[in-house]
């Protein structure tokens, strides 16, 4: 490590989480202004009241103040603001499929089996989101096509009376016109897939396939080579899906050259989708690049300009545009069915693909493994298709009941495809099913929350604190403090359930999903006169499903806090590239993670400049990402001036188990080690969202934290006994664990009262001393665990008149409320040993255990009835740190 010098400097580094933020909230600072980057992605410092940039307030180190430059990298505006992005909203089923490729479990190496199905799951979730695009095509060309030149507008039908008869009695203008909005649907998603957002950084990041698990957190997220072939694929099928319905369908097999053309157009799409397998471009030679040579720029744009011909034919000869069209139930039927057995597939291969991945997490413990052993992408996927499906179909019904309702009685009836009473019958059924499963699963959470308020609080070690209700951790961390035990103990317990369980909301739809696919497919074969009445409660939840998305887009573009809140799914869909499916929105980590390497680069180059990136929530995996980018690009004796703090953040009980094969715990072990202790986590067990990083299987023994973590030199295991902070924060391995609510108020620094859960991090005087840390100029102290009571005394050691020990407290000193005005031991030994001399007590041997700390819900051990004597005072080293002076002591 790099003893700092005179003119060592500090860049804090920020990067906000979801739901955006400006950049005076970012930097803590009245105003301020921009220092670096477009304007799309802003970095910014606080500023004067002419607007100049300022430096940060400075930053306390042990005994001396270092000079700190505050820093925020904004990012907010590429996933929310305007009516564009507001939209993007509609494009969720498919951000959700492309997400769901993340969400893979890596291929083993070296194992021919995972590599294969590996493959195979892949192929299937670009086969699932190509038809996901024909689906939504087909949908609004029913709506456009169907419904209304069709039938709507077919001469002498009473519907769109404003229309004259000599436009309706023209077949050329009726689908020219029904068609047009659907080509333009087509040419905006094949715009929306081309534009990406321009990285102002050099490229540092290198090709690495995605299906394999990184060596640190996402050195896997980079760009597809192959999203113009992709792109072009959705075009092509979504122009044939187009024609193929004016033209009879699928299975309506016609010698029309037309409907060969659309047929083979399709089969080519599909063919392609499963054969691109090389995301990262690794493999320049054999199959892959033949198939990049057939699918160049030219032979792209013949197709695209085949497929817009073909479509064209059909807008000037449509054939006969009376009643119905033939074409589009058989087209519905075809997409749909091929998508249920899509998924399907996948869930049925990605249980072997997940136990062979087994291995790589297995020796992690339970909680740390990924959610449902690896197989959360099925019910992501199941979940796009359904919102999908559901999206297209509402938006029919609706239209189809407010053209109905402006007829005249003893008009001719608006019909949908046959298809449309299945997607009703299953979204009536999925409502019935999800609104059963809240009325049981919200007893089920309020009584896991009751029981939880009821629980017995035990320690490790048997020892609990005054009330039972409140737990072990949360006394601790508000020792002296009662009325911040109770406030916060019930926030622990319900912030720990949510953290729990929250990953069941989608086991749980997946549930629903299949139970609602397999009762429309009974339905369906059966025609049982008992499912008519989930008809009707389908078509309720498909309408309220259409109308309320768009009157969501609405708001969102006509309101900013809507926005913001819309643009929370933006922010967690849009981190991914474009990978299984190219028509989502430019994917915003392909532009911060270059940046804020670039921009920490610039700071390094002053050899006295120690540069801490910080995030918060989702900006933490952000600067997790950018650390690890960093750390491969500089040499040697530069990352040692690299930091990392992360607040409120995701990174252990939510990325790694969903995103296994994206930021696997042993690239966050990894990371750890490079960084070589200089990764700090601000964390708050109230806190629902976010949580520990590098730390788990904590406990209260003997008095003191403890648990196991991620070490400094890149291994895990046993970690020393937590340390207290002086504000109250408590030190275990790379977490610090926050006092919520604070202590104070602090003098010179912003209070904020009350439980604070995910907001406010950097408000905590905890934060300054994490960033001091990350950039190497302090370290925890060690020896201050402050024990949850007195140690009670073995029957040999008790005095002869016991006296009745006095409840301990802690005051505030100098107006900080967090110093404490006594020793460590002092605050929890009885008055009258505190009040005995020195030599007496240093003659007295401490009661101790010889135990390891015993794992959760199993039996403590019995102590030995001879307890050997240690050197160290109890409560200030774990019992595996002692073990040395135990076995010196046996002998």
């Amino acid at each position: 490590m790099q003893i700092p010098g005179p003119d060592t400097r500090v860049v804090e580094l920020r990067v906000h989480g979801i739901l955006g933020t400006t950049g005076d909230e970012l930097t803590d600072a009245v105003a301020s202004v921009d220092v670096a980057g477009d304007g799309i992605g802003r970095i910014m410092r606080p500023a004067d009241r002419l607007r100049r940039p300022v430096p940060g307030p400075m930053l306390s180190a042990g005994d001396r103040s270092v000079p700190r430059i505050v820093e925020g990298y904004v990012w907010g505006g590429m996933t929310s603001g305007g009516l564009a992005k507001a939209t993007w909203a509609l494009l969720f089923p498919f951000a959700l499929a492309n997400m769901a490729h993340w969400m893979l479990p890596p291929a083993r190496t070296g194992n021919p089996i995972s590599t294969a199905l590996s493959s195979v799951l892949r192929a299937l979730l670009r086969i699932s989101a190509l038809l996901l695009t024909m689906l939504l095509v087909a949908q609004l060309s029913v709506v456009t096509l169907d419904l209304v030149a069709a039938q709507c507008l077919g001469p002498g039908v009473p519907c769109m009376e404003f229309v004259p008869d000599a436009i309706r009695s023209i077949d050329i203008l009726r689908a020219s016109a029904a068609l047009l909005p659907v080509a333009l649907v087509i040419l905006l998603m094949h715009h929306l897939s081309t534009v990406s957002w321009q990285v102002s950084a050099p490229k540092t990041d290198k090709p690495q396939h995605s299906s394999r698990a990184p060596m640190l957190p996402g050195a896997n997220v980079v760009a597809d080579p192959d999203t113009p072939v992709l792109r072009t694929l959705h075009v092509i099928a979504a122009l044939s899906t187009v024609a193929l319905i004016a033209l009879g369908g699928p299975f309506a097999i016609s010698a029309d050259p037309r409907w060969l053309i659309a047929v083979a157009l399709l089969i080519f799409s599909l063919v392609g989708a499963v054969a691109l397998d090389d995301p990262a471009g690794m493999r320049p030679s054999g199959k892959e690049k033949a198939l990049r040579i057939t699918l160049g720029r030219t032979p792209r744009r013949a197709l695209m300009t085949v497929a817009s011909l073909l479509l064209c034919s059909v807008a000037l000869f449509p054939g006969q545009l009376t009643g119905p069209l033939p074409g589009s139930g058989g087209t519905i039927d075809a997409i749909t069915g091929a998508l249920v057995i899509t998924c399907l597939a996948v869930a049925v291969l990605l249980a072997p693909a997940a136990l062979l991945a087994r291995p790589g997490w297995k020796t992690c413990p339970p909680r740390l493994r990924p959610w449902i052993g690896g197989w959360m992408a099925a019910p992501v996927l199941m979940l796009a298709c359904m919102l999908g499906n559901g999206f297209g179909a509402g938006l029919g019904l609706s239209v189809a009941r407010a053209l109905g309702a402006s007829q005249e009685p003893g008009a001719p009836v608006l019909t949908l495809p046959a298809a449309y009473d299945d997607v009703t019958i299953f979204w009536g059924t999925t409502a019935v099913l999800l609104l059963a499963a809240g009325i049981i699963g919200t007893p089920w959470m309020l009584l896991k929350r009751w029981r939880a308020g009821r629980g017995d609080g035990d320690g490790a070690d048997g020892t609990v604190g005054t009330d039972d209700s409140i737990p072990d951790e949360v006394a601790l961390l508000h020792a002296g403090r009662p009325a911040d035990q109770r406030a916060a103990a019930n926030a622990w317990k319900w912030a720990d359930l949510q953290r729990r369980y929250s990953h069941l909301v989608l086991l749980v739809i997946a549930g629903v999903l299949a139970v609602s696919t397999a009762l429309t497919l009974v339905a369906r074969v059966s025609e049982l006169p008992g499912f008519t009445w989930l008809i009707g409660v389908g078509v309720a939840a498909l309408a309220t499903l259409a109308v309320g998305l768009l009157r969501m887009v609405y708001l969102a573009a006509t309101k900013r806090d809507t926005a913001r809140y819309l643009g929370v799914l933006c922010d967690l869909a849009l981190f991914w590239p474009r990978e299984a499916h190219p028509v989502v929105p430019p994917c915003y980590a392909l532009k911060v993670i270059p940046e804020l390497a670039a921009r920490a680069t610039e700071h390094l180059a002053d050899p006295n400049t120690r540069v801490v990136l910080v995030g918060h929530s989702q900006g933490s995996l952000l600067a997790a990402v950018a650390t690890a980018r960093l750390l491969e690009s500089l040499p040697e004796a530069d990352r040692e001036r690299v930091g990392l703090v992360t607040a409120g953040s995701q990174l252990q009980w939510a990325y790694p188990r969903a995103f296994p094969g994206v930021v696997p715990h042993a690239s966050l072990r990894d990371l750890a080690g490079a960084l070589g202790g200089r990764w700090r986590s601000l964390c708050r067990g109230t806190d629902p969202i976010g949580g520990a990083v590098t730390t788990w299987n904590r406990q209260v023994f003997d008095g003191m934290l403890i648990g196991v973590g991620l070490r400094a030199d890149g291994t895990e295991g046993p970690l020393p006994a937590a340390t207290r902070g002086p504000t109250g924060a408590l030190v275990l391995g790379g977490d610090h664990w926050l006092p919520d609510p604070q202590r104070g108020p602090f003098s010179c620094r912003r209070w904020v009262p009350g439980v604070l859960g995910h907001t406010d991090y950097s408000g905590d005087p905890e934060w300054d001393r994490a960033v001091a840390m990350a950039a190497g100029l302090e370290s925890p102290v060690r020896g201050a665990a402050l024990p949850l009571q007195p140690q009670t005394p073995t029957p040999a050691q008790a005095p002869a008149t016991a006296s009745a020990p006095k409840t301990p407290h802690l005051t505030a000193q100098g107006g900080d409320g967090g110093s404490l005005t006594e020793t460590i031991e002092g605050l929890t030994r009885p008055k009258a040993d505190a009040d005995e001399p020195e030599a007496a007590r240093e003659d007295e041997p401490e009661r101790t255990t010889a135990a390891v700390p015993r794992q959760q819900d199993s039996k403590p051990r019995p102590e030995p009835s001879v307890l050997p004597e240690i050197t160290e005072p109890c409560g200030r080293s774990a019992p595996w740190e002692r073990g040395m002076a135990l076995r010196a002591s046996e002998r």
